[in-house]
C-alpha cells in the first residue's frame, strides 16, 4: 500500500472509534420520557339505581344497572318488604315489620310473638347511602305508596286490616282507613287522586280518595289479590290474584271489572305487576311458576313468557321500559330481562330473600 493511503487509513480509525463511542449513552444521561399514557375514561354513572329489599337479611341492596352488581348494602331493620322512592330519587321508604314470617295456612298460635318495636317505615338517604330514621308506619306494614310530592305515604297494615296515612315530614299518622283482611298491595293512581289497596284475606280491592282519605269503592276480585299497577293514563288498574291465578282489569272511573285474564302454565300464581311506560305491555311475576308473563294491554292476551328464577315476587321496569328486574326470593338474586326479546340477560346476587324492588333516578341526574 502506498504511504499516502496508509496515512489516510490510520487517520480514519480514530474517527470511526469516536463515532462508535459517541453512540453509547453516557452514564450521566437521563432517559428521554416517552409519550404520556392517555388518561382512563371517566366511569359512566348509571342513569338510575335498582333498590332491592332483602326480607331475610334485613337490608337494602343498591344495584348499579350498568355494572350489574351491588354497589353497596344498607342495613334497614327487620323484614323489609315494600319499597318506594320519591320523585327525584333522593329518598327511599321501606316497610319494616317485626311480625314473624307466616305463609298461607300456618298456625299462628305456634309462631313467636311479634316485635312491635321493629314495625315502621325506614327512610333512606340515597345520596349518603344510609338509613336516616325509622318512623311510625302503623302495625305490621307490608307495602306502601308515596304521593308525587313526597309528603304522604299510604301503608298497608297487614295484621290490622287497615291502611295508615303517614305524614313523612313529621312522622305522624294522620288517618287510618279500614280496608279488609290482610291488606298488602298499595299503589297510587298516576293522577294521585286515589290509592288502591288489595286485601288478601277477603278478595277485595279498596279505592281510597286521597283528598278525604275515605273509601270510595270496594272491588271484588279473585282469591288472594296481591299487586296493583295502573296504565300510564290512569284509566285502568291491573290486579294480580295469587290463588285465583288471574289478572283483573278494572275501569278506574267506574271501579268496575272489565276483564279477567287467566294465564296458562304450571303453578302460575300472579304476584308482582308493572305496566310499560307506553302502556302497551303488562308484566307479571308468577311466584311459584318461576316466570314473568307479558300481556298485550290492547287485547288482554298473554304474548310471551320467560323463566326468570325461583319464586319471583317484586318486579320493576327501567324508566325507558327496556329492562325489567325481578326479585327471586329463594335463590337470593335479581334477574335482568330484556323486554324487547323477553330474555334473561343477567342475574345479580342480592341479600337474603329479596322481596321488593324500586327503581329511581341516580341522585343528581
Amino acid at each position: 500500500m502506498p504511504q499516502r493511503t496508509r496515512l489516510l487509513a490510520g487517520l480514519c480509525l480514530p474517527v470511526i472509534l469516536l463515532v462508535a463511542c459517541s453512540s453509547q449513552p453516557s452514564s450521566d444521561a437521563k432517559p428521554v420520557p416517552g409519550p404520556a399514557a392517555a388518561p382512563a375514561p371517566p366511569a359512566v354513572p348509571p342513569p338510575y339505581y335498582v333498590y332491592v329489599t332483602n326480607e331475610g337479611s334485613g337490608d337494602l341492596s343498591v344495584i348499579d344497572p350498568i355494572a350489574r352488581a351491588v354497589a353497596t348494602t344498607i342495613p334497614l331493620g327487620k323484614r323489609p318488604r315494600g319499597v318506594k322512592a320519591n320523585a327525584d330519587g333522593t329518598q327511599l321508604f321501606a316497610a319494616l315489620s317485626g311480625s314473624p314470617v307466616a305463609g298461607p295456612g300456618v298456625d299462628e298460635s305456634k309462631l313467636p310473638p311479634a316485635d312491635k318495636a321493629a314495625d315502621g317505615i325506614g327512610i333512606v338517604d340515597t345520596v349518603g347511602r344510609k338509613l336516616l330514621k325509622v318512623v311510625n308506619g302503623g302495625s305490621d306494614p307490608e307495602q306502601l305508596a308515596v304521593t308525587a310530592d313526597g309528603a304522604r305515604a299510604y301503608i298497608a297494615n297487614e295484621d290490622a286490616g287497615s291502611a295508615s296515612v303517614l305524614e313523612l315530614a313529621s312522622g305522624k299518622i294522620v288517618a287510618s282507613v279500614p280496608v279488609g283482611s290482610e291488606p298488602e298491595g298499595v299503589t297510587m293512581r298516576p293522577d294521585g287522586r286515589e290509592v288502591y289497596v288489595t286485601s288478601e284475606g277477603d278478595g277485595r280491592v279498596t279505592a281510597i280518595d286521597t283528598t278525604t282519605n275515605r273509601v270510595v269503592a270496594r272491588i271484588e276480585v279473585p282469591p288472594r289479590p296481591r299487586g296493583i299497577a295502573f296504565a300510564p293514563d290512569g284509566s285502568r288498574a291491573y290486579i294480580t290474584s295469587e290463588n285465583g291465578g288471574t289478572v283483573t282489569v278494572v275501569d278506574t272511573k267506574t271501579h268496575k271489572v272489565t276483564a279477567t285474564i287467566k294465564p296458562t302454565g304450571e303453578s302460575v300464581r300472579p304476584m308482582g305487576i308493572v305496566v310499560s311506560p307506553d302502556g302497551k305491555r303488562v308484566f307479571v311475576t308468577t311466584g311459584r311458576g318461576g316466570t314473568v308473563i307479558a300481556i298485550d294491554a290492547a287485547n288482554n292476551t298473554v304474548v310471551g313468557t320467560v323463566k326468570v328464577g325461583d319464586r319471583p315476587w317484586g318486579i320493576a321496569l327501567s324508566p325507558d321500559g327496556k329492562m325489567l328486574y325481578t326479585a327471586n326470593g329463594p335463590s337470593n338474586d335479581v334477574s335482568v330481562v330484556d323486554t324487547d326479546t323477553l330474555t334473561v340477560i343477567g342475574k345479580i346476587k342480592a341479600g337474603e330473600r329479596p322481596w321488593g324492588i324500586a327503581i329511581a333516578p341516580a341522585p343528581g341526574r
